[in-house]
């Protein structure tokens, strides 16, 4: 526990690249072309890397305060997409009205794990991470960088 909690930024940030490299990986490796819904949480990912490594090497913890409004709404959409592919939520309710459709499955691994699981998982642990050193650090909200 006392490694996580002094190294929240750099788990952060790479949580972040891997996703940034996973989601890069199958789309120019693999050539899945993604739907809007991945776009939009590539959008909330990609920003992740670099807000994150520029808060690490400063040592600017209020870095993650910054990566804030990306996770969250990277995690949202994540659980959005997740429904769609579930079928909880109907494909018409979806962004997706043309090309690929958004409940499109280009993996299936052990039954579950999709590409927008994938992504839940990834906000989800940088979501735990966040919500651990809100909790670890409360002094550095109220705090100015010098």
């Amino acid at each position: 526990m006392k490694l996580i909690k002094e190294n929240t930024l750099f788990i952060m940030w790479i949580v972040a690249v891997l996703a940034t490299a996973g989601s890069l990986f199958f789309s120019v490796i693999m050539e899945f072309v993604p739907c809007a819904l991945c776009w939009w949480q590539r959008i909330a990912m990609y920003p992740l890397a670099a807000i994150l490594l520029i808060g690490f090497y400063q040592d600017d913890k209020r870095s993650i305060l910054y990566s804030a409004p990306f996770i969250f709404a990277g995690w949202l959409i994540s659980i959005y997409h997740n429904l769609v592919q579930l079928k909880v939520i109907p494909e018409s309710a979806s962004p997706c009205v043309s090309g690929v459709p958004c409940s499109e499955k280009w993996i299936n691994w052990f039954g579950f794990i999709s590409i927008p699981m994938l992504a839940f998982f990834a906000f989800t642990i940088l979501l735990s991470l966040f919500l651990l050193e809100i909790y670890n650090n409360k002094e550095f909200l109220n705090a100015k960088k010098s």
